[in-house]
């Protein structure tokens, strides 16, 4: 059971086949491979196949519901995925450094950025190399690279994967800020033991409990106990909730720019600051890298510092698997 009658001819190139049988599996479906693939569910079954017919084995257990591999598609996407790497790698040992961008790039970027700071770069990106195409997966989460096929992540922070490359792209300032209703009836806080005493708002994802503000002159380092009115992980979110005057809150400072210009938010202590945060472009490390994914990177460095404006900090170039 589970062979079928091998063919000797296949009209589909093979590493197409095996892409579209790792997406499957990946995704769990044809519809959302053939989707991923940018092409149709019947060109999806068709390589199936045709992939089958090629091998004389059966590769998945269908139902109604679902779709898994059987014991022989297991091994054949263990080694499909190799073969596919060192595919990979081949193409762009041959391609050499100055070959044309081209294909999918598979991107995870988290949702503030991606959705906003990041569209103009990306915007250029496409404009230079108009043989790719980009898929922009908007997630807070660092991905699966390879079970989820996704070529290079942009991500806000520190990086604990020492499996990945880190290019380090810029530094966002982060400033403490609030609606003028949270300090109506009293003086400006200047400093972090007058934020202390505010309603706060906290971002779980960096900050909770309390906090570590650096005055900007000095370097000298307050900390400050925080009992949150609200707890989120998202930043939009908690930007919505300093405008509704649910709370004094820190963020970064590109979000709130036109925010404080227009007088909806107060920039509170404002010779005082957290931390900036890293952002960096993160993927998985290999001896070759795709020229889509390397022009990527270059493009992300070299626009990122201008998107996020005057009071981002240029991080410095460094060589290495990490940066």
């Amino acid at each position: 059971m589970g062979r079928v009658t091998p063919g000797r001819s296949v009209g589909t190139d093979r590493i197409d086949l095996l892409k579209t049988y790792v997406r499957i599996v990946e995704t769990g479906s044809l519809s959302a491979a053939a989707a991923q693939l940018g092409t149709t569910q019947p060109t999806v079954s068709r390589r199936l196949q045709q992939l089958e017919r090629l091998l004389g084995l059966r590769l998945l257990h269908r139902s109604t519901h679902a779709m898994k591999p059987s014991e022989d598609g297991e091994r054949c996407y263990r080694r499909a995925k190799e073969v596919l790497a060192g595919w990979g790698a081949f193409e762009a040992e041959l391609q050499g450094v100055d070959a044309e961008p081209e294909g999918v790039l598979r991107v995870v970027v988290p949702h503030a950025f991606g959705q906003q700071l990041l569209v103009g770069p990306l915007a250029e990106y496409l404009r230079r190399y108009p043989k790719v195409t980009v898929e922009w997966l908007l997630r807070d989460q660092v991905p699966d690279f390879i079970a989820e096929g996704v070529d290079c992540a942009v991500l806000v922070g520190e990086v604990s994967d020492p499996l990945t490359v880190a290019v380090r792209l810029a530094e966002v300032p982060r400033i403490v800020v609030a609606s003028p209703t949270v300090i109506a009836r009293r003086a400006a806080p200047a400093h972090p033991d007058d934020l202390a005493r505010l309603p706060w708002l906290a971002l779980k994802t960096f900050y909770q409990k309390e906090l570590t503000l650096t005055h900007r002159t000095t370097g000298e380092a307050r900390r400050i106990a925080l009992r949150p009115r609200l707890s989120t992980d998202n930043l939009y979110a908690i930007r919505t909730a300093a405008l509704a005057g649910l709370g004094a809150c820190v963020v970064s400072s590109w979000l709130v720019a036109d925010d404080i210009a227009r007088k909806a938010l107060v920039h509170l202590a404002p010779r005082w600051e957290a931390p900036a945060l890293p952002v960096k472009v993160i993927y998985p490390y290999a001896r070759l890298y795709a020229p889509k994914l390397r022009r990527f990177v270059e493009a992300m460095r070299e626009l990122m510092p201008a998107a996020l404006g005057d009071a981002v900090v240029k991080a410095p170039i460094r060589k290495g698997r990490t940066a």
